[in-house]
């Protein structure tokens, strides 16, 4: 991990970074968050954003699981690791004047995908809790809050793709997020055609459940018969717009 972190600093400084801090940690540990928020403070001597990002999914029917407990980790890590991180920026956010937080949810929190129930309850939880933070802060401190949709990363890995999908390259992904938070938006989604599925959510939830039936239909061995980011595709061809291909599109 520390040595993927350095890769990062390494870019950061490329692109014309001044100046870059690497802090090991686990945001599911507050002390953890404590130290790497400490950390920054006396290198910088102030800090001005929070950006919430860290993230892990389980891909499994719920059913099927053997032992609960062992799905903790992602509630630790996606909502925990962002609620512990933020509790410990706030003063900091505040005595800088017009910090900013950024925290980086799901379209999962609405759209709820079968296969990946604790992951969906997790960016639901993320989702609620920072809308909350936001009426509470008022204007002390702006919250900028992502639900993406299928987004190539890390996360991914290009496992949910088949190599006919098309998703969101994440550069773009990126570069809408440092718009969104520069520009004070609330909210942000990408691709933006995820909107879409959010209305439809709101007006006729049988349809879109119907439709996560269809994106991740489960044989007898336990796994759909297509991959998520496909059928997604296929799913909703009336509002996705111009397919977005890049090289750099892990593939199955």
């Amino acid at each position: 991990m520390v040595g993927s972190l350095h890769d990062v600093a390494a870019r950061a400084r490329d692109g014309g970074s001044p100046d870059v801090l690497v802090v090991a940690g686990d945001v599911a540990k507050p002390e953890d968050c404590r130290r790497f928020v400490q950390a920054t403070v006396e290198h910088f001597g102030r800090l001005d954003h929070l950006v919430n990002n860290a993230g892990v999914a389980n891909v499994c029917w719920f059913e099927d699981v053997p032992d609960v407990a062992a799905l903790k980790r992602v509630l630790a890590v996606n909502f925990w690791g962002a609620v512990h991180a933020t509790h410990c920026a706030l003063p900091h956010l505040k005595k800088s004047g017009g910090g900013k937080v950024f925290v980086n949810s799901s379209a999962a929190a609405a759209l709820a995908m079968p296969g990946m129930s604790l992951y969906n309850a997790s960016e639901a939880a993320v989702l609620n809790f920072f809308e909350t933070l936001r009426v509470e802060l008022r204007d002390e401190v702006g919250i900028t809050i992502a639900t993406s949709g299928w987004i190539v990363s890390e996360m991914t890995g290009g496992k949910q793709l088949s190599k006919e999908g098309t998703v969101e390259v994440a550069v773009r992904c990126a570069e809408a997020t440092v718009d969104a938070i520069c520009r004070g938006r609330r909210h942000l989604t990408v691709p933006l055609w995820y909107r879409a599925l959010f209305l439809w959510r709101a007006l006729a939830p049988e349809v879109v459940e119907f439709s996560q039936r269809l994106l991740c239909r489960r044989t007898a061995g336990g796994r759909g018969h297509q991959a998520k980011g496909k059928r997604l595709q296929e799913v909703t061809g009336a509002v996705q717009p111009a397919p977005l291909h890049s090289s750099d599109i892990k593939r199955e």
